[in-house]
């Protein structure tokens, strides 16, 4: 029996509390069950940040019952794609040319603070992954 691979992705930052779980929920509001869809940080917060939940509820996804988690090795290995979000989150393993590197704004650096600094963030991460989706939505199937 063929069946088709559904595309996948990890998104990964330093806390697994604001970027990532930020890409994460915009993907899967895009993609729906078309992609699978994973977040991890390098060193995990305790919890997600208060910001990025307001500001990716402003866009109609709830990710407040979401928890930051530590990479899965296995899972770098297994997934389609990797992206790593900000200047310091780094791959433990190398995924290759599956990896992706995004060098998000951070508006902080021009004194751009609070909820007004998340929303900037959140458009810059939504407007990539929007490419991302088409690009992993478009491949053609794989089957087995």
């Amino acid at each position: 029996m063929a069946q088709s691979r559904t595309p996948s992705v990890l998104f990964i930052c330093v806390k697994n509390a604001g970027k990532s779980q930020m890409a994460a929920g915009l993907i899967s509001k895009i993609g729906g069950d078309t992609v699978e869809v994973y977040s991890a940080g390098t060193n995990p917060g305790a919890e997600i940040n208060a910001l990025s939940a307001e500001a990716l509820r402003e866009v109609g996804v709830d990710i407040t019952a979401n928890t930051p988690k530590p990479i899965d090795p296995q899972l770098i290995r297994e997934v389609d794609v990797v992206v790593t979000l900000g200047r310091d989150a780094r791959v433990p393993s190398d995924p290759g040319s599956r990896l992706e590197h995004w060098d998000t704004d951070e508006p902080s650096e021009r004194g751009i603070d609070g909820i007004e600094r998340m929303r900037l963030v959140r458009d810059d991460i939504a407007a990539r992954v929007n490419d991302l989706a088409a690009r992993l939505c478009s491949k053609p199937s794989q089957s087995g």
